[in-house]
């Protein structure tokens, strides 16, 4: 019997031999990069794999930010410059704009280092270092003390983090060490009309014209270590930093797409995705439909709520529609269908191995998944009541250590500290909260959960919404403290332990406590204790395709680990009679442009400048402004702010989305018509230099003309 192990560096050595055939799918780690060298130097790399990851030099891979943990970020100056999305940068933008200076609307621009705006709790993590630690792992009496030894090993006196992360369902281990730098700057956005230029019209769609960008600046100590934010502190002096490339690529040119992939999930079989189409997806857009509604509507109502919910509304937005694009992605491809002819096949060479267990694999697949199915809905229902609903009930639950834990906690001495905490959240939160509009999404997540959810699963403090949900989030927050944000700082200013006590009956309190006693008491172990079963599953059955199909590459899912994906720049052809160039341009923009449309409405000074034409460095061959343009690299969430990188290892453009087309990509991914989208380095630098007038940042990059 073949052992269900097989190394990573195994899988690489395999895929040598095979790349040229799936050479766009796949997100390989750096580490790995000798195996697929070759086959990425005839498509048009001109740097070894050592240039790309290397441990005792600077490399590509030193250039690479993980940006607040969900995002890609990349260097682009020697003096801590930093580049990622607009949609990445969101956050923060809209945490400094006010009525008053409403750098959402207007963009911001920071002309000297002293206007460069500090970010509570905003962090940049490097990678030190990849290395594979799976025999350490697998032939330890105890594995998990072995795996707490590394990390003490990688740790102690380093000033770096570590963590032993599983491969391939368990395959394989890898040690990663990394370096987090917490003192990092806002310098500068484009305006929204650029950055989230098409808004959800054009989210997940192509053609694109969208800045997709935003700059920060990582700062340091005098010995360029990570230190919280000081005036002391001096701009960042990083390993490597990508020369930002004026030349363009043209069709068929090699892509490369470094960065830190989030989750996708190319070994469902047929029946997860079955429920994922019938089930999992349409009761997370249901609910977000109803989330949206609310939102929209306030934000339209008023220009405070307009920005106060612009942050949460785009965080909504996202994946309601990419789970949309997803399902109907699925069926045109018949991914069911798929499945099920590679799972047959499957059973067939098992059978003709004489391999029971990989024989009995697929039922047994079949029977864990039926088994998580019910939690994972039930978790979803969970995530968008807490994480996408109404804001309260988080913020409720902060001052558990005071309610529930103040013995523990004065005991500890940390009550003086946690009461600050919660005055700054209190800011933060009242800061971009309105009670109707929480109230309302309150009220409107009650029917869409109710329809979905398995009566069993429903927290006790839900039972009474059924009924009259507008009537029982009215009376929730009427008598709630969590709604008057005077009230709460007269309790934090008094910190009485009497007074955090009756807390436990705050209506809002009390809600957010019944659903996560129901979560965890319900939910969570019966979600964990499936899903353990069904990874220990599908860990044999990656092992399992490829020993019995030799003929094909079966790569690792994303983890929010390190990769890189390369392609080439092309457009597609996704539907009959229709096909998509891989190039837009800024007259596209104007030709797009609706004065007063929520999505398409430019400021007044952008439309003269688009108008006047005057692109100078920044034109292609053709004299025209380019704007974004697609790929064939297999990217997902978290790939967003990604560089693109060409051939010599220079930034040609910025990863933000894919294609309507390929939002299936991270369950099925279909080289034909998956492509990802990424705004020109070129229109970046126009607007930063030209429009905004901040040519002094692009001075202090290295530009190649």
């Amino acid at each position: 019997m073949i052992n269900r192990f097989t190394p990573l560096f195994l899988l690489a050595t395999f895929v040598l031999s095979h790349a040229s055939i799936e050479a766009k799918e796949g997100m390989w780690i750096p580490t790995l990069l000798q195996a697929v060298e070759g086959d990425m130097q005839a498509m048009g790399l001109h740097l070894t794999a050592e240039d790309i990851y290397s441990i005792n030099e600077g490399s590509l891979k030193d250039a690479i930010v993980h940006f607040n943990g969900g995002c890609t970020a990349e260097m682009i100056s020697g003096e801590g410059l930093l580049l990622t999305n607009h949609h990445c940068g969101y956050g923060e933008i809209a945490y400094h704009s006010t009525v008053e200076n409403d750098y959402l609307t207007d963009g911001f621009w920071a002309m000297t280092r002293a206007e460069e705006l500090a970010n509570p709790d905003l962090v940049a993590t490097f990678i030190d270092r990849i290395e594979d630690v799976t025999e350490l792992v697998r032939n330890a009496e105890d594995p998990q003390a072995a795996k707490a030894d590394l990390v003490a090993q990688a740790t102690d006196g380093t000033g770096l983090d570590a963590e032993v992360v599983a491969f391939d369902f368990g395959n394989s281990f890898y040690l990663i060490t990394t370096k987090t730098y917490r003192d990092v700057r806002l310098v500068g956005a484009p305006p929204s009309a650029v950055g989230k230029f098409g808004g959800d019209t054009d989210n997940w769609v192509w053609p694109r014209h969208t800045g997709d960008f935003s700059m920060f600046r990582i700062y340091a100590d005098a010995n360029n270590e990570p230190a919280d934010y000081s005036e002391s502190n001096v701009p960042f002096q990083p390993k490597h930093h990508f020369p930002v490339d004026l030349g363009g690529v043209k069709e068929g040119d090699f892509t490369m797409v470094f960065g830190f992939p989030g989750r996708t999930e190319q070994y469902l079989t047929s029946d997860a995705v079955t429920y994922v189409v019938e089930h999992l997806n349409p009761a997370r857009i249901e609910m977000r439909d109803a989330s949206l509604a609310v939102v929209n509507a306030a934000r339209a109502s008023s220009p405070a709520l307009r920005i106060a919910y612009a942050d949460k509304q785009s965080s909504i937005a996202n994946a309601w529609k990419k789970w949309i694009g997803q399902n109907t992605g699925l069926n045109e491809l018949d991914a069911v269908g798929k499945k099920l002819e590679l799972e047959a096949e499957f059973m067939a060479r098992a059978a003709a191995a004489d391999n029971l267990p990989w024989m009995q694999l697929i039922s047994n697949m079949q029977a864990a998944n039926a088994e998580r199915n019910p939690y994972m809905l039930a978790r979803s229902l969970f995530i968008e009541w807490v994480y996408y609903g109404p804001d309260a009930l988080n913020y409720a639950w902060s001052f558990a250590p005071l309610v529930e834990r103040w013995e523990a906690t004065e005991a500890a001495g940390e009550t003086d500290a946690v009461i600050a905490q919660l005055q700054a959240r209190t800011e933060d939160h009242f800061r971009q909260y309105d009670a109707t509009v929480d109230r309302d999404i309150m009220a409107a997540l009650v029917v869409p959960y109710f329809d979905h959810i398995d009566p069993a699963f429903v927290p006790e403090a839900l039972q009474a919404a059924e009924s009259d949900p507008d009537n029982w989030a009215a009376r929730t927050y009427a008598k709630s403290v969590f709604d008057d944000r005077d009230a709460v700082e007269a309790l934090l200013a008094k910190g009485s332990a009497k007074a955090f006590a009756k807390l436990s009956k705050d209506p809002l309190y009390a809600l957010i406590k019944s659903m996560r006693n129901a979560y965890f008491d319900r939910v969570a172990a019966g979600y964990g204790a499936a899903s353990a079963e069904l990874d220990s599953l599908t860990g044999v059955y990656t092992n399992g395709l490829r020993t019995l199909f030799p003929e094909r590459a079966f790569f690792p899912d994303a983890n929010s680990t390190l990769r890189l994906t390369y392609g080439k720049v092309e457009g597609s052809s996704p539907y009959d009679g229709m096909t998509y160039l891989p190039f837009t341009t800024a007259k596209g923009i104007l030709q797009k442009y609706i004065p007063g449309d929520a999505d398409f409405d430019l400021p007044a000074d952008l439309v003269a400048a688009l108008e006047e034409g005057d692109w100078g460095a920044y034109a292609n061959e053709e004299g025209e402004l380019p704007v974004c343009f697609t790929g064939s690299n297999h990217t997902t969430g978290g790939n967003s702010g990604s560089p693109a990188i060409d051939g010599d290892g220079h930034l040609v453009g910025i990863n933000f989305d894919r294609s309507w087309e390929s939002t299936m990509s991270d369950i099925l991914f279909d080289g034909s018509r998956c492509r990802n989208i990424m705004v020109d380095i070129r229109y970046v630098l126009w607007i930063t230099d030209v429009y905004a007038g901040a040519g002094h940042l692009v001075e202090e990059m290295d530009v190649v003309r």
